[in-house]
């Protein structure tokens, strides 16, 4: 008989071992494992055409319309429906991608190791906030940006990071989170701090490196003006790390949760790659102007990576401030990371708390102790509109739902525990 409390303690060192490190960037088509050349990357457990959910499908429009295989939407439609791509999750790709994770052959993506254990994990760059492609968006404003990003923000920042690799082996994201943490970030919905400490560290590299430098005060003044651009590059360490504690046998450790706008799923360390899924939930959030509570879509996004790693939601008492941009007050977050950790098996030794005498951030959700307290994980989220093109509606707090973990909870007990 396996021994749960030993393949545990395997699976969360893993875990709290690993090393994630920005070393380098490239086209997604050219870096990330299996990607085909019509091969369309997105959020969540797997998903067709069919049962996308808007935000999903104008995310996909976007990325036909970017990548050149359709002149119109409706044309980008015609391509989805007729399936002239190939839809697949970021997850079975060692990516991640956040709210509908579109992620097309040729956009950049940033490469990240765990230096522990050599594993690789990929993230596009985050657009900003509003009308974008992830939130479902595809405009010309939306496309043109997207080809800014690729022609203009994506070599000037490839080039800083190989200088920054070959000076000194990468930049740390794990140390860059870590003081994050103590600087008001929850690495979710506030990377303020983050996206400086980032900015700080790739600025000097980026000076001596970049192909063009005319281009430097236009990519300096995005990355300034846009808070959430650190939040995928933690989504790619997020990923590096968990990923490293996957796969261990008897393991009760939730390696995966991901939103695709229709399903969540989970998956478990000691079951493979076996999804776990049900209905997403319909998040509460604090609505932007102009926004109603029936605009907005079911949970979507890879970007609850964040919580499995132990950040996110489960380290809302290190930001209180993040109650003005979802909603609620500082107790409220508090309270949260307190009933987290009674789900997860340890307290992170790198991630740590402040206002709570430096605790460690609760670390490892336990599919187990998920169903035997009745508590389930709680997320910080954006919500995007439920019609395609329309963008994001809000942001907030979101509890996933129950079922996913109940059968996930019951797989494991039918492998390792029944007699």
């Amino acid at each position: 008989m396996v021994d749960i409390d030993k393949a545990n303690q395997e699976a969360i060192s893993r875990l709290l071992s690993a090393q994630p490190i920005l070393v380098g960037m490239g086209l997604a088509k050219d870096v990330i494992p299996d990607m085909g050349e019509r091969s369309l990357l997105h959020a969540g457990p797997p998903i067709d055409w069919e049962n996308m959910s808007g935000p999903m499908r104008g995310a996909v429009m976007a990325a036909c319309l970017y990548e050149g295989w359709a002149e119109t939407p409706e044309e980008a439609q015609k391509i989805a429906e007729k399936g002239d791509v190939c839809f697949d999750p970021c997850h079975h790709h060692h990516a991640v991608g956040p709210m509908a994770g579109v992620t097309s052959p040729n956009m950049p993506v940033f490469i990240v190791e765990n230096g522990d254990r050599g594993n690789k994990a990929f993230c596009s760059m985050n657009e900003g906030l509003g009308k974008v492609m992830r939130m479902g968006a595809f405009s010309p404003e939306v496309i043109e940006h997207l080809k800014w990003m690729r022609h203009i923000l994506y070599p000037n920042l490839q080039a800083g990071v190989k200088k920054a690799f070959d000076a000194q082996g990468g930049i740390d994201l794990k140390n860059i989170m870590a003081q994050s943490l103590h600087m008001g970030d929850e690495m979710h919905n506030r990377n303020k701090a983050g996206t400086s400490l980032f900015f700080r560290a790739i600025a000097p590299f980026l000076i001596e490196a970049a192909p063009d430098v005319g281009d430097l005060p236009d990519i300096f003044r995005f990355i300034d003006k846009n808070d959430h651009f650190f939040l995928n590059l933690a989504m790619a360490a997020a990923k590096a790390s968990t990923e490293a504690s996957h796969g261990v046998e008897g393991s009760s450790l939730v390696t995966t949760m991901a939103r695709n706008g229709t399903e969540m799923g989970v998956r478990i360390s000691g079951l493979g790659d076996q999804w776990f899924t049900c209905e997403a939930a319909l998040p509460d959030v604090l609505l932007f102007p102009g926004f109603t509570k029936d605009d907005v879509n079911r949970d979507i996004g890879d970007s609850a990576i964040m919580e499995t790693l132990g950040i996110g939601g489960f380290a809302l008492a290190a930001a209180p401030a993040i109650v003005q941009f979802i909603g609620g007050t500082p107790e409220d977050a508090a309270k949260y990371t307190f009933e987290m950790y009674e789900i997860t098996m340890t307290e992170n030794n790198t991630y740590t708390i402040p206002s709570l005498n430096f605790r460690g951030t609760p670390t490892g959700i336990d599919v187990i102790k998920v169903v035997e307290t009745g508590i389930t994980p709680v997320l910080d989220t954006g919500a995007a509109h439920k019609e395609p093109g329309k963008g994001q509606a809000g942001a907030g707090i979101v509890r996933m739902p129950a079922e996913a973990f109940n059968k996930a909870a019951a797989a494991f007990v039918d492998k390792y525990l029944e007699d």
